[in-house]
């Protein structure tokens, strides 16, 4: 285990907060580090984010403060503003695609390499499918044990990796599965079907007789 490791698990909020300084950082540069009211805007953002968070100011401000005990995240005093930005490029050196890999795994959570590359895009470009296993390697490795490669689940071709920064470990939001097709009519159905057609049909039949019987009385 990392010596470099928080001195406890963190929440589920601290989780939030520290992935989307990590996203941010590389996505958006231009406006990092972040203001309380950013963060709390990347926080609660409903895309890219699993499960959807609504938490108030206070309560990242909170969890801000927490993260700042462990030395996980700093204060940036700018000319208007008190800003946040994480502190893992001292503690961890994870370069862009850690970086980027484990934003993904902490604001979305567990994740194929497959899904990662593809999600890493706006942080981070993966040229190869291969480079994402190497950068989940590297992350697992003894040095640092952010992540770990979960079971193969049924159905699946690739395995899921987590990260290793709590102790609950959060699924991704899975695809949306299509909707079932109703299951045809059984054969009685059809029967009945069609001897009410039938019986429409002689109805129509007789009506039109009778109708033209009356005409030619006329």
């Amino acid at each position: 285990m990392s010596a470099f490791r928080p001195s406890r698990p963190l929440d589920a909020i601290e989780l939030r907060v520290l992935g989307c300084l990590l996203e941010k950082e590389l996505s958006t540069p231009d406006g990092y580090p972040l203001s309380l009211t950013a963060l709390t805007a990347a926080v609660n953002q409903r895309s890219n984010r699993h499960p959807v968070l609504k938490l108030a100011g206070e309560e990242v401000d909170a969890a801000l403060s927490r993260l700042l005990r462990e030395m996980l995240v700093w204060r940036v005093q700018s000319s208007r503003v008190l800003r946040w930005q994480h502190n893992l490029d001292s503690k961890w050196r994870l370069g862009d695609s850690g970086k980027a890999v484990l934003a993904e795994l902490l604001v979305r959570g567990a994740q194929t390499p497959g899904e990662l590359r593809s999600r890493c895009r706006r942080m981070h470009a993966f040229a190869e499918l291969h480079q994402v296993g190497t950068t989940l390697s590297t992350l697992a490795g003894s040095d640092l044990g952010l992540v770990e490669e979960l079971p193969r689940q049924p159905g699946q071709k690739e395995r899921r990796w987590t990260h290793l920064l709590s102790e609950e470990r959060t699924e991704a939001a899975p695809s949306p599965a299509p909707e079932p097709s109703p299951p045809p009519p059984a054969a009685d159905d059809f029967e009945r079907r069609l001897e009410l057609l039938e019986e429409s049909a002689r109805r129509l039949a007789a009506d039109i007789a009778a109708l033209r019987q009356e005409l030619h009385e006329r």
